[in-house]
């Protein structure tokens, strides 16, 4: 199994970084700053993401696995563990399958429950993009702006095209991830019984509604030492939206006692 890509930073106890749906690790380099003083901090990019390798495979036991081997290759033992919308699911994952590796968790804006998104109004764009004749990312941005109109998500998206001596191509595996897609916005549902005793902070942005009141139900059932965290006029990019405000969440909750 090929290793995940990652990038280090800073001084300290090791956090673990890992990203959305469509993102990579390089989403959350701005954050080295608030992070990197107190942590070790290692910003991976899962499988199908970044630079990572491309798989036909897209579930959460298989990207926790992942991560897994990567924490025990760098030997890093229990370590705090961030994670934001698919990440988040990663790492909760991770917590359920080997509770070991993770000293404590953080969870932005998700919830151990399944949701309803497909995501085929933005990807079947994304797959009608000419690469072979596309001459800019400026005519991608076009192309994209008819399906895609909201400049901040078609910029955002748009990072993962690249170009290099064999023309364009895409560091994500929209493919594979359009054909698992039931497997990404689903989550295996957790055992009446089951409850993890690992310290967990969910972080939800006021203005999302991916973590409301039913969701913090099923998150108080399995999580027996769960916080949440709402950080006011943010939406699901919470971390994007309110970098300053996020941080000393996550900050204040890792240095508690």
């Amino acid at each position: 199994m090929s290793e995940l890509s990652y990038t280090r930073s800073g001084d300290g106890r090791p956090l673990v970084v890992l990203h959305g749906l469509f993102g990579s690790g390089r989403n959350w380099q701005s954050h080295r700053r608030h992070f990197g003083t107190r942590f070790e901090v290692f910003n991976i990019d899962l499988r199908n993401h970044g630079d990572s390798f491309h798989s036909d495979e897209m579930n959460y036991t298989a990207m926790a696995g992942d991560v897994a081997a990567l924490l025990q290759n760098l030997n890093l033992g229990a370590c705090n563990l961030l994670g934001h919308s698919m990440g988040g699911k990663v790492a909760m994952t991770l917590a359920v399958d080997q509770p070991k590796l993770v000293e404590r968790l953080i969870v932005a804006d998700i919830a151990p429950v399944s949701y309803f998104h497909h995501y085929d109004d933005l990807i079947e764009p994304i797959l009608a993009l000419p690469l072979e004749t596309l001459k800019s990312r400026a005519e991608a941005d076009q192309l994209l702006r008819q399906n895609i109109p909201e400049d901040q998500l078609r910029a955002f998206l748009l990072q993962n095209l690249l170009r290099d001596p064999d023309g364009w191509r895409w560091r994500v595996n929209w493919r594979a991830i359009q054909r698992d897609m039931e497997f990404l916005t689903g989550f295996d549902e957790l055992a009446d019984g089951w409850r993890i005793e690992i310290p967990t902070l969910f972080i939800r942005g006021a203005r999302s509604d991916y973590v409301g009141d039913a969701e913090v139900g099923v998150i108080q059932r399995h999580f027996a030492r769960a916080e949440i965290a709402t950080i006011e006029d943010a939406g699901h990019w919470l971390h994007a939206e309110k970098p300053e405000i996020f941080a000393r969440t996550v900050l204040d909750f890792l240095q508690a006692d």
